[in-house]
């Protein structure tokens, strides 16, 4: 299910010099905020779990999901090039399911080492909430990475459909309207941090079963889906 190569070839593609500046700008910019904090308000935890939650986890990871998993796949889409993948003897699930690891991989990368350095800074891991975090971005890398590179092989608009996802959808919606935060992969990442914690200080509207279920329904879901249209894309070159 696994291929070295396909994983190489997409791990070039989304590391290359422009892409990886681009995917390091909001892990810098967490950190340098964090520091900024910490100097002037001191370790304090509710001002701790406000910045990762409200900024790494509402915005940095979801948009660095949407560079990494459209990432992975549509430029090659795009370009044609993907034709010249399609025509080694894979099947099309072991393209996918190699890409998303890619994808999962880098995304995680970017998003919850950024996160745990950020919470060690902001108050030194305070109830937990460095970890609750970082555990929070891991799980959530997975969801965004898979929805994202479905989205790659939906749309040439890719990236725009996904901030706008990222960002009215997760960061505006999911903070603000009740019912969309049961639709939210933020809440549901939430709810396994709460987990971590075990106290207050980092909350879900998403209870654990529920965030479990739907996290693995969506992986899985978008996972298969996006095999399913790299197979028509095969069939409609063949045409």
């Amino acid at each position: 299910m696994y291929d070295p190569t396909v994983a190489r070839l997409t791990y070039r593609g989304l590391l290359g010099r422009r892409r990886a500046l681009i995917l390091g700008v909001l892990p810098v910019l967490l950190i340098v905020i964090s520091l900024a904090v910490r100097s002037f308000s001191g370790a304090d935890d509710q001002v701790a779990s406000d910045l990762l939650g409200g900024f790494a986890l509402a915005t940095m990871v979801p948009i660095i999901g949407v560079i990494a998993g459209t990432g992975a796949i549509g430029p090659e889409i795009d370009d044609g090039s993907v034709v010249y993948l399609l025509a080694k003897p894979l099947k099309r699930p072991t393209i996918i399911f190699t890409k998303l690891i890619v994808a999962i991989a880098v995304t995680m990368a970017f998003s919850a080492v950024p996160t745990f350095v950020a919470g060690m800074i902001l108050n030194g891991n305070g109830q937990q909430i460095a970890v609750a975090y970082t555990v929070a971005a891991l799980v959530a890398s997975i969801a965004y990475a898979a929805m994202f590179l479905l989205l790659g092989t939906v749309t040439r608009h890719a990236v725009v459909f996904g901030l706008v996802y990222a960002l009215v959808w997760e960061a505006l919606f999911g903070s603000l309207v009740s019912g969309a935060r049961t639709l939210s992969v933020q809440q549901w990442a939430l709810a396994v941090g709460h987990k971590v914690t075990g106290g207050d200080i980092v909350t879900s509207d998403v209870s654990l079963p529920t965030a479990t279920v739907l996290l693995v329904v969506v992986t899985v879901l978008a996972t298969w889906y996006a095999g399913q249209r790299l197979r028509s894309l095969t069939l409609a070159g063949e045409e």
